[in-house]
């Protein structure tokens, strides 16, 4: 009886099992070798972790989708290596724990926690689920009446195991016992929703806002108006939340998301003007905040009041030089930055500056023009020096100067307005209704135009001239549907220089 007992269980075949391992290539690289313990199976290179880890789950995957069913008459993989579940094989009669081994045959793929290796095997449904990490990619049938051996009588009934069987009559294996799961918990804000809030709708929008808040965290890119809007929804419904239930820190937290709702809307209108493009994206402007515009249009107002030459080509001179200097009075500049203005003779014009005591070099002014990079000229404007308070005639300190300085640049140097050799009044005026629209890009407050004295007190140009440097800025794409009249000038900024303009708070 003992014999047959024994031949029995030597017909069981022992479970498949296979690994796929992930190792470094060498050292001094990140290339990562994936290997596979099935003879079949050539080595793989690849040039980096991530790389690789996604190339042996593929292996492995493809493996298991080749793989035939688990053979219902194997015993279990892992009792070659000793596994915990079973019983040491010591040769003596060890404690009778059978409930440690029984189940169905399945086909379990377990893998290390820093994702090195990975593992299937067959073995049995009970040593699966005792296995931290294993999962179950498949599972075998229920063998059928032929397929079941026929029963030896052993005079008593004890169950047979997928690891060990001993001679017994015919016991139906055993089920396994589904693991019991708690239901994933809803949260939002590290708070957890209650299964049972009522109304139903305020937890549905709870866990809703919850999987918004965590998509956004997500993101690559902010986006302001968005997280405005999921802000808002917050505060309502942590309002709603504490009115059915009576928490007070839930309405405090309904506050706070009201106080960053505002918040962010102000960040948006600041850095976009306000204005977007139907569905597409914001206006990303050079100067991004009110605070910019204003000190721009300070620095504008300032050479139309103190000017001391006539002519719009002194006036955009001297405009340049006063953001170079605006801070110290003291700045650096090269011959290129004068012959970018479009001047017709640059430097008569230094010299008269110089002439009349508004700016100071240490050398001619066909020096200045001759300077290089790499061989700045210094200069110094002594009406933009600071007082003896500290005080000077601007507001900006010395990291907003640079910006303002690039922004006029960019503005005077746009590649249309050389390619159309724009004059210097052309760039004058460019730059003032840069400063002078709405967030759309309409000129004037609300789109309704600019006056006429308006313009002429920042850029020195007739009314004749005033109609030809228009012509200049809608040959340069800068304006269209512009109207000139006795009393105003209205048009609208062409889309590309939309992120050059400064516009005007309501």
């Amino acid at each position: 009886m003992t014999q047959a007992a024994v031949s029995e269980l030597d017909e069981r075949v022992p479970g498949r099992r296979w690994t796929v391992r992930l190792d470094a290539a060498g050292r001094g690289s990140a290339a990562v070798r994936i290997s596979c313990s099935r003879p079949a199976c050539a080595d793989q290179r690849h040039a980096s972790a991530a790389v690789g880890r996604a190339a042996a789950i593929a292996h492995l995957k493809a493996h298991l989708r080749a793989a035939p069913a688990p053979r219902a008459g194997a015993y279990c993989a892992c009792r070659a290596e000793g596994c915990h579940t079973h019983l040491p094989d010591t040769g003596r009669h060890g404690r009778a724990e059978p409930w440690r081994c029984g189940g169905p045959v399945v086909l379990a793929v377990i893998t290390d926690r820093e994702g090195r290796w990975w593992q299937a095997m067959e073995c049995c449904s009970r040593c699966a689920a005792a296995t931290p990490g294993a999962k179950t990619a498949a599972t075998s049938q229920a063998p059928t009446a032929a397929d079941r051996p026929a029963p030896v009588a052993t005079g008593t009934d004890v169950p047979q195991f997928s690891d060990h069987q001993v001679a017994a009559g015919l016991v139906p294996a055993p089920r396994s016992a589904p693991a019991r799961r708690r239901p994933p918990q809803a949260k939002i804000a590290q708070r957890v929703i209650p299964h049972d809030l009522r109304p139903v709708a305020l937890r549905d929008e709870l866990i809703e806002l919850g999987d918004h808040f965590r998509a956004y965290q997500q993101r690559d890119e902010p986006d302001l108006a968005l997280l405005a809007d999921l802000q808002e929804r917050k505060s309502r419904a942590f309002t709603t939340w504490a009115d059915v239930s009576g928490i007070m820190s839930l309405r405090l937290e309904a506050r706070r998301a009201e106080q960053a709702a505002a918040a962010a809307r102000l960040q948006h209108r600041q850095r976009t003007g306000g204005i977007t493009d139907g569905d597409g994206p914001t206006v990303a402007r050079l100067l991004t905040v009110a605070t910019q515009w204003e000190h721009a249009r300070s620095v504008l107002a300032h050479v139309a009041d103190h000017a001391p030459l006539p002519g719009p080509e002194a006036r955009l001179l001297v405009l340049m030089l006063t953001l170079r200097t605006a801070h110290t009075g003291v700045g650096n500049l090269v011959g290129q930055d004068l012959t970018a203005l479009g001047l017709t003779d640059p430097e008569g014009l230094v010299e008269k500056l110089t002439g009349c005591g508004w700016l100071e070099l240490p050398g001619t002014a066909g020096d200045l023009l001759a300077s290089r990079p790499e061989n700045p000229t210094p200069i110094t404007v002594p009406s933009l020096a600071p007082r003896e308070d500290g005080t000077g005639q601007f507001t900006f300190g010395k990291k907003m100067r640079p910006k303002l300085s690039g922004w006029a640049q960019k503005v005077i140097s746009d590649k249309k307005l050389r390619k159309t050799k724009s004059t210097a009044g052309t760039r004058l005026l460019a730059l003032t209704l840069a400063t002078q629209t709405d967030a759309s890009g309409r000129l004037g407050p609300d789109g309704h135009g600019i006056a006429l004295n308006a313009i002429t007190a920042w850029v020195p140009a007739g009314p004749g001239e005033l109609q030809h440097l228009v012509d200049q800025l809608t040959a340069a794409d800068w304006l269209t549907d512009a109207a000139l009249t006795d009393a105003q000038l209205t048009g609208q900024l062409t889309e590309r220089v939309l992120p050059l303009t400064c516009p005007l708070q309501a």
